[in-house]
């Protein structure tokens, strides 16, 4: 199947303005991620030493590891779509893009639409929830020892799954594109 990522690739070999500043958003959230693996790694191996040598934990652990992992998920998610990295029948989409590009291509395609709705809904509610956290003012931890508000990994989570979305949409728009190739073989 196209690699969606070179479908933004103009016939003179390089990719648009702004096909390059998205790239550039949707790996620069990657790094965000791979970064955030570090700082809960970091927490967490702090907390593990705090219980180990002072007999108690840190606070917000629990709680900031949650929230940071799945904000990591979906910060990272846009990457993966991007790059083909997402889990599928590859054994079989390979063989029917062998005998069946066009075959192939729609079964690409409605994966991606699947992907781009299924993204979508998640993100709405997401922003209920991202909205409802911002009025009532939630935070996580304890009152009077340490408390975050809850809305900026919301935030985070809810652009991640926004940015995965739209890269979805980009794919669909890149397959649609596409030229239908050559005449599939009949057997």
């Amino acid at each position: 199947m196209e690699n969606p990522q070179n479908s933004d690739v103009p016939a003179r070999g390089r990719p648009s303005a702004l096909a390059s500043a998205w790239g550039w958003l949707v790996d620069g959230m990657a790094v965000i991620g791979t970064a955030l693996i570090v700082v809960l790694m970091i927490i967490i191996c702090s907390d593990v030493v705090a219980r180990n040598f002072f007999g108690a934990s840190l606070p917000l652990v629990s709680e900031l590891g949650a929230l940071t992992l799945v904000m990591i998920v979906y910060l990272q998610l846009g990457t993966a779509i991007r790059h083909n990295r997402l889990a599928r029948a590859d054994i079989f989409i390979d063989a029917l893009q062998m005998k069946r590009p066009r075959a192939a291509a729609i079964l690409g395609c409605f994966f991606d639409i699947v992907g781009a709705v299924m993204l979508a809904i998640i993100a709405w509610s997401t922003l209920r929830i991202f909205e409802s956290d911002i009025s009532r003012g939630q935070y996580i931890g304890v009152t009077g020892v340490l408390t975050l508000p809850t809305w900026p990994f919301r935030l985070a989570i809810l652009f991640g799954m926004t940015v995965s979305a739209i890269q979805f949409v980009i794919q669909i728009a890149a397959i649609l594109r596409a030229p239908a190739g050559p005449s599939e073989v009949n057997s």
